[in-house]
Parts: structure tokens; C-alpha cells; sequence
């Protein structure tokens, strides 16, 4: 029985603890970056609203699939100084703007954030950054795509 006990003791504090983990990772993320759902961004492109798209997705994949009007980076993963480079290469067009910068990335996680964050140390203002909820995978609309 007091062994029993102590298996769902262990039980309960491990699904806390994985709970917990889950819970304050999507917060963190939440507080962290901003994001564009596929809709909100498939509606700025259609209304013809202005918004600069920077794509980090590699050559293969850009080549193979892009949302219309993306600026071309291959800069992903961004985790390397040569990554940050690729960056460096369309930096002058982003700021000369104030438009909105919508990061597209393979799935919308970690080069997305690490893009966001180092444009945000070069000095664009955070209220213009935003990630694409999901990357490209996420992107369910076909006819604004180039291929």
C-alpha cells in the first residue's frame, strides 16, 4: 500500500512538473514575440496593406515554395555569424522602412525567434516585428504562393 502511495506521489509530481514546463514555455513565448496568424497575413497581402515578408527558409525550400512578395534570405537557421550575415544582406531595405516585418521561417520556432531577436539588436523597433504563426508549413493558402 505505502508503496503504492509513493508511485502516485512521483506520478503526480512528475505531470506537474511536465505541466508546468508546457504552461510556462507558451507564456514565455507569448510575452516574448509578436505573430501574424496565416489569415491575419493572407488578408494584409489581399487588402494590399503594407508589410515587408522576410523569408529565412533555405535555398531548396524558398525556391520550392514562397508566399508572394517574400524577401529572400536563406538565412536559416540563424545560428551562426554567416546566418546573421544573410540577415545583414536585406538589413538596409528593412529599416529604410516602417512597414511591418512578418519572419517566415520552416515552422515558425527557433530561426523565426533568433531572427527576431538579432533584428531587434541591430535596431529595428520591436513594434514592426512580428513571426509567422507556423512558418511555411503552416501556410494553407495555395494561390499566394510562387513556386
Amino acid at each position: 500500500m505505502k508503496r503504492n502511495l509513493n508511485l502516485i506521489a512521483i506520478l503526480i509530481l512528475v505531470t506537474s512538473i511536465v505541466m508546468f514546463t508546457g504552461c510556462s514555455k507558451e507564456v514565455s513565448k507569448d510575452k516574448e514575440f509578436k505573430y501574424y496568424t496565416a489569415k491575419e497575413l493572407k488578408d494584409t497581402i489581399e487588402n494590399e496593406k503594407s508589410v515587408m515578408i522576410m523569408d529565412i527558409q533555405v535555398k531548396k525550400d524558398f525556391d520550392k515554395h514562397h508566399i508572394v512578395g517574400a524577401i529572400s534570405t536563406y538565412a536559416y537557421p540563424v545560428k551562426s555569424e554567416k546566418d546573421k550575415a544573410k540577415i545583414d544582406n536585406v538589413y538596409d531595405t528593412l529599416k529604410d522602412s516602417e512597414d511591418p516585418i512578418v519572419i517566415v521561417c520552416p515552422r515558425g520556432g527557433g530561426g523565426a525567434e533568433r531572427s527576431y531577436k538579432y533584428l531587434l539588436e541591430k535596431g529595428i523597433k520591436e513594434e514592426r516585428l512580428f513571426i509567422l504563426e507556423n512558418g511555411q508549413s503552416g501556410w494553407p493558402f495555395d494561390e499566394l504562393l510562387e513556386k
